[in-house]
Formats: C-alpha cells, sequence, structure tokens
C-alpha cells in the first residue's frame, strides 16, 4: 500500500462521549472474546498470520452511513509502476461523524483487543485513509514493510462483491530467500468485513485487478505502528551473464533489416537525431516477409515460455530459446551477431564495436570526450573490454508487468525492443515502457508498442525504467487478432 502521513490523534484510544450525536460505530461483541477463534473470526497461519473478521460493526445503518459519507471524499487518481487506483487524503484529521468514530473505535477499542491477541505493543497514531478501485484499477505485489509498520488493516465498504469481479486480496507463499513465489490464498472483498495481517519479510500481497466495470471496491485501510519484525538481509538476484557478438557477417543484415537503414546517408541522420534526444524509433524495421515468418512462429505451441518473477519484480514469460522456430532462433542471432553491433554503432554513435571510433574521440564544450561524459575517465574502450550483449524473447499478456526495485545494477546501456504482433495497441492497456529519473516521480520518456518498431533508448547510471502492467481492457483488442499476447526481442548492450 502506498505510504501515509502519520499522525498522533489525542482522541485514539479513549471512548467516544458524543452519544447525542447519533448512533456510533460499535464492534461486534464477538471480538470481545479472548479466544480469537470463536464467532466470526477466522485465523490462518499460512502464507503469513492474518484475519478476516466478518460483520466487523454491528449497526448496519451506521455502515451504511459511513460508506456514503467516505464517496464523498476529495479522490486523487494513484498510478505508478505499482498501482492503480484513487486514494483519499490522509483522514487523521477528519471531523465528520462517522469517519471520526470509526477512526476512534479502530485506533482505539479495536487496537487494545489487536495489541492483546498478537501480544504486541501496538501505538496509538493514526494512519488511515480510503482507497477506491474500479475497472482495471490494481495494487501489484509488494510486502507492506516501511516506517514501522506491524499490522495492516482493510475494512470493505462494497456492494455483493463475486470473485469474477476481481480485486481480491492476495496472499503469496515465499521461497528461501524471502521471495514471493505464487498466490496461495485470495480473499474476496466482503461488506462490512475487516481483515488485518502482520507486516513482515514475507507478507507478500496484491489487489488483483478490479474486472467489473459496474461495481466500486471501496474501502479503509491503514496500519498499526509497532516494533518491526527482524528482517533478513536483502537477496541480490545473480546477474544475468552477457556475451559478446556472435560472428555473423553484414549478409544478415541484408537478409532481415528494411534497406532504409543500410543506408550510410539514412544512418548518419539517424545518428544526429539520437544523439540529440537519447532516443529513436525506427519503424517497419524488419522486411516484411521475415516479419510475416517471425510473427507466425512466435505463435507456435512447441516454444517453452518460462514465467519470470520474482512477482514483486515483473511478471511476464519468457521464450526457452531451445525450443523456438528455426527463423526465430536467426532474428535472435541477428540482433547479437557482429554486423548488427556495427550497425548499432553506426546508428546511435555509441562504440559498440572497435571499428568504430578512433583515438581521436569528439570534445564536448567542456573540453570531455563523449566517452567520458558516459562514464567517467575510465570508461574507455580499453579498460571496458569488449562490447557486450544480454537479451530476451518476451510473452506479454493481460497480468504481466515489471517493477522498480533497488537490486538492479544501475549502469550505462543501449536499450533495444523490438515488438511485434501489437498492432493498434493503445496506451490504456498498459503494456507501455516508462522512463524514469532515479528517486523521483518525472517520466522521462515513454516507449508504446508498436508493431515492427525498433525502440532504441540510452539510459544512464540515474535512469529506471518499468513495464506498466498490462490490464484488462487489452483483451478485445488481442482476441480481435485471434491472439492473447504481443511479443518483444529486448536488449541491452554495453560499451
Amino acid at each position: 500500500m502506498p505510504a501515509k502521513k502519520r499522525q498522533n490523534d489525542p482522541a485514539t484510544g479513549k471512548k467516544n462521549k458524543k452519544e447525542k450525536r447519533g448512533e456510533l460505530a460499535v464492534i461486534n461483541s464477538d471480538l470481545r472474546d479472548e479466544a480469537v477463534q470463536k464467532g466470526n473470526i477466522h485465523l490462518d497461519c499460512e502464507p503469513f498470520p492474518h484475519c478476516q473478521i466478518t460483520r466487523f460493526l454491528q449497526s448496519e445503518s451506521f455502515v451504511e452511513s459511513l460508506q456514503a459519507e467516505l464517496l464523498q471524499l476529495n479522490f486523487n487518481s494513484k498510478s505508478n509502476d505499482l498501482y492503480k487506483f484513487q486514494q483519499s487524503d490522509d483522514l487523521g484529521e477528519r471531523k465528520e461523524d462517522h469517519i471520526s468514530q470509526i477512526r476512534s473505535v479502530i485506533f482505539g477499542e479495536f487496537r487494545v483487543w489487536l495489541s492483546e491477541v498478537l501480544q504486541v505493543d501496538l501505538e496509538a497514531t493514526v494512519d488511515i485513509s480510503c482507497a477506491k478501485y474500479e475497472h482495471t484499477d490494481v495494487l501489484l505485489c509488494h510486502d507492506d514493510e516501511l516506517e514501522g509498520r506491524r499490522v495492516a488493516f482493510i475494512l470493505y465498504l462494497v456492494p455483493p462483491w463475486e470473485v469474477k469481479d476481481g480485486g481480491t486480496l492476495d496472499l503469496f507463499s515465499t521461497d528461501e530467500h524471502c521471495q514471493p513465489v505464487s498466490v496461495v490464498k485470495s480473499l474476496l472483498p466482503c461488506w462490512n468485513s475487516l481483515v488485518f495481517f502482520e507486516v513482515s519479510p514475507v507478507s507478500f500481497h496484491q489487489v488483483a485487478e478490479v474486472l467489473s466495470e459496474e461495481k466500486c471496491r471501496l474501502s479503509l485501510s491503514g496500519w498499526f505502528h509497532g516494533p518491526s519484525l527482524p528482517r533478513p538481509s536483502r537477496y541480490i538476484e545473480p546477474p544475468v551473464p552477457r556475451h559478446t557478438h556472435i560472428p555473423r557477417d553484414e549478409s544478415l543484415l541484408f537478409e532481415w533489416v528494411n534497406e532504409m537503414y543500410l543506408d550510410p546517408r539514412y544512418q548518419a541522420r539517424v545518428q544526429q537525431e539520437f544523439e540529440e534526444s537519447s532516443e529513436i524509433c525506427l519503424a517497419t524495421f524488419l522486411q516484411e516477409e521475415k516479419l510475416r515468418q517471425v510473427r507466425s512462429a512466435l505463435q507456435s505451441s512447441e516454444i517453452q515460455w518460462e514465467s519470470k518473477g520474482p512477482p514483486n519484480k515483473r511478471y511476464y514469460g519468457c521464450a526457452d530459446m531451445q525450443s523456438v522456430p528455426s527463423c526465430v532462433q536467426e532474428c535472435w542471432e541477428l540482433l547479437s551477431s557482429e554486423s548488427f553491433f556495427i550497425l548499432l554503432s553506426n546508428l546511435t554513435g555509441l562504440r559498440l564495436h572497435y571499428l568504430c571510433g578512433d583515438e581521436d574521440e569528439s570534445e564536448n564544450e567542456d573540453g570531455k570526450s563523449e566517452t567520458e561524459n558516459r562514464g567517467g575517465a575510465g570508461n574507455t574502450q580499453k579498460d571496458k573490454g569488449p562490447p557486450t550483449c544480454v537479451g530476451e524473447l518476451r510473452r506479454w499478456m493481460h497480468g504481466d508487468y515489471t517493477l522498480l526495485h533497488d537490486s538492479v545494477k544501475r549502469e550505462y546501456a543501449l536499450d533495444l525492443q523490438l515488438h511485434m504482433g501489437c498492432a493498434g495497441w493503445k496506451s490504456e492497456f498498459g503494456g507501455f515502457t516508462s522512463y524514469i529519473a532515479h528517486d523521483e516521480d518525472e517520466e522521462l520518456l515513454t516507449v508504446y508498442p508498436e508493431d515492427n518498431s525498433l525502440a532504441l533508448v540510452y539510459r544512464d547510471k540515474d535512469t529506471l525504467k518499468f513495464i506498466k502492467h498490462i490490464n484488462n481492457s487489452s483483451s478485445s483488442q488481442l482476441s480481435s487478432q485471434n491472439t492473447a499476447a504481443f511479443y518483444d526481442f529486448s536488449f541491452n548492450y554495453y560499451e
């Protein structure tokens, strides 16, 4: 869940004495029983401790009035790599009758009860807001660990809800590295029910995409704060092996690449544009016949697609290159070939082959070479060794995405994406690549899927990227093309 401001509430923990102002929120009497599993309370220990309390508040009229009051709040649209939904401001200062009462109940009587049940000293702090999820809204896999959070809670104020409506609270299992693996339990939102769980190194969860076009998933949510559970050292994924170019001559280029991009004069124009903006999209990059062959072959049932995770970092299909048809393998070899490294050097001005550039490097106004500007004084071809690349063939379907995370090594690289099978793609479907500045929300560049378009982006150490979650609205577009997915060849090249 997104971070929210914490505020001390002097009223927290005290009984509400304004009984004359109307009907008060009263917790279901079953909660006063010391036995956790009695009545409507259900405690589970897998994948991590959590409870779901049905009929949390006794008064139906109060709950209905609370819902109406919340729907009158001002909501702000929230969207980044992790989520898309609408959220109110923090409700710690709200004075409305029903909101102030439910806040006092949750952080008063219920907090005391919860502290006894969990045997944890929870702080009397207000950390609560209202969230509204509508069609295609989602909150992807995360663990909630931040700012001393100890217990997360969600009070649902939803209409009758079914599995087909989406919006479930999904809980993940974890592996030996405390990384999420797969959804092992899904909790359906239910009117006047409250779910809470301990925030821990393994409390990975998500709000599944809302699929209903009519219903609104309204909830109050927040955290109780207290002493954090011990956290293991952060797991660092092993780096993906890189390789130098494979020996293929320029005949491969003439077989595959649109002849326009092999013209030295046109290459010079592309290079000038690329050097000015550090990015370019080259339309109709492959020859039409080769494109048709690869696009058709990608539908082959012979290709083995591996699900790439973990889901707190990425979720998409990656092809086992040993299982792909020959024309797909040839396209892969094209992008890995020595002749293609030279072509990229000519199109971008980067030194991706020893034949490109010379000892008299061009200097800018500061007297520094372009190579020095990209990587410092030691970033010469001699110091760095031969240019390398790493790549994969990816399949993108409804529900796929990548997320920003701090375990990736930040370095200079040329990113390449060659999309296929995405004709007519719209930005509201997701699936686009967003480049942002490190530690900032500013979006620097967006690359949208475009059939047979080669996207080249030079990325520096302070630039991160993610691929936006592909939502349900994409299904009609894909089904119109008799497919459930589109594809891309994704490569990174290093000088």
